[in-house]
């Protein structure tokens, strides 16, 4: 489509009114006919001037904003459709508000790019924290044993389990990750199937027993009194089952309680993990789920584990197509609820 330049468009009104001046003259004053017949003809010819006119501004307008709207909207102007949605869209005040929008969609754009970056470098600082603590241990413990300690029965087989302690922790880190990564990209396919989940609670908590023991803490299981089947992926549920009341014991109070309870929900079933320990503050409740947040840095080296317990949770419950939550007050406990398809 031809452009109008400004000077030129000028040019051409110029000439129309100049037209129109000679033209009125010579229809009062040359033409034959009543006074009636002549100003049907002016109108005629003002008509034709404004039909005119209205076209070459459009054309002009439209040119000047066709650019604007091919990059804000992205629409292919090719074809029938494209100039039909340009022609219908010919108000200046329309495009006014195109451009604030566009702008505000690239602002968010922004926005939601810097938090992403932002989780990148935490993220990528969070694993270099992680690996570098046993790294360095590993380090620490070989070079004492190459500087003599092999040497020391007193040191080496000590020093021995150390290091195989820290490369322990090593490989749970990078198997999380690993998991974490197979879950968010549908690598990792569930093996969903029926089974009593009653029975995998049971078992997940004989299984925790002896840390809770070691914490003098107590395991509780308000038990169903018949067996409760539900569709999922047994193995993994094994897991969050058993990431989510090992981190009831390690939050907990001594002496305190894990407690495990189920709801019917018709279709679904709840199952909610309790626990009576430090709390969680609400400032950081919303990322208790973000790979390696820890609410008690310094209790959590303590306490162990990769800190990708929760995020691997939230991982598998959502490819389960369900829903976990977590509410908690600090000093008063903790608890995670989360939903499971019965099966029918």
């Amino acid at each position: 489509m031809k452009t109008y330049p400004i000077k030129r468009l000028s040019l051409y009104l110029t000439l129309l009114v100049a037209g129109l001046c000679v033209l009125e003259g010579l229809v009062l004053g040359v033409l034959p006919g009543s006074l009636w017949l002549k100003l049907i003809l002016m109108v005629g010819l003002l008509g034709a001037v404004y039909v005119l006119t209205v076209f070459l501004l459009t054309r002009y307008i439209n040119d000047k904003i066709e650019p604007i709207y091919k990059v804000i909207r992205e629409i292919p102007l090719q074809g029938k459709a494209a100039k039909n949605d340009t022609q219908n869209v010919n108000e200046i005040a329309d495009v006014h508000k195109e451009v604030e929008l566009w702008a505000k969609n690239q602002t968010q754009e922004i926005t939601r790019l810097k938090d992403l970056e932002r989780y990148r470098k935490e993220f990528v600082g969070n694993v270099s924290h992680e690996l570098k603590t046993p790294i360095f241990n590993i380090q620490g413990y070989i070079l004492t044993l190459l500087e003599g300690g092999l040497d020391d029965p007193k040191i080496n087989k000590l020093y021995l389990k150390r290091t195989e302690k820290s490369i322990d922790r090593m490989i749970s880190i990078v198997e999380d990750l690993e998991s974490i990564t197979k879950l968010e990209s549908g690598v990792l396919r569930l093996r969903v199937e029926s089974f009593d989940i009653v029975k995998l609670v049971e078992d997940v908590l004989e299984m925790e027993q002896m840390m809770a023991n070691e914490r003098k803490m107590q395991l509780l299981f308000e038990r169903p009194d018949k067996s409760v089947l539900v569709r999922a992926d047994k193995k993994r549920m094994t897991e969050v089952v058993s990431n989510l009341v090992a981190n009831g014991i390690k939050y907990g109070r001594r002496k305190g309680f894990v407690k495990v309870t189920f709801y019917d929900l018709k279709d679904h079933l709840m199952i909610e993990v309790m626990d009576n320990g430090i709390g969680i503050d609400k400032n950081d409740l919303p990322r208790v789920f973000e790979r390696f947040y820890r609410v008690d840095k310094s209790r959590s080296r303590e306490q162990g584990g990769t800190g990708l317990g929760l995020s691997i949770v939230k991982h598998i419950i959502e490819a389960h197509k369900q829903t976990i939550n977590v509410k908690s007050e600090v000093d008063e406990g903790t608890t995670f609820t989360f939903t499971l398809e019965k099966a029918k």
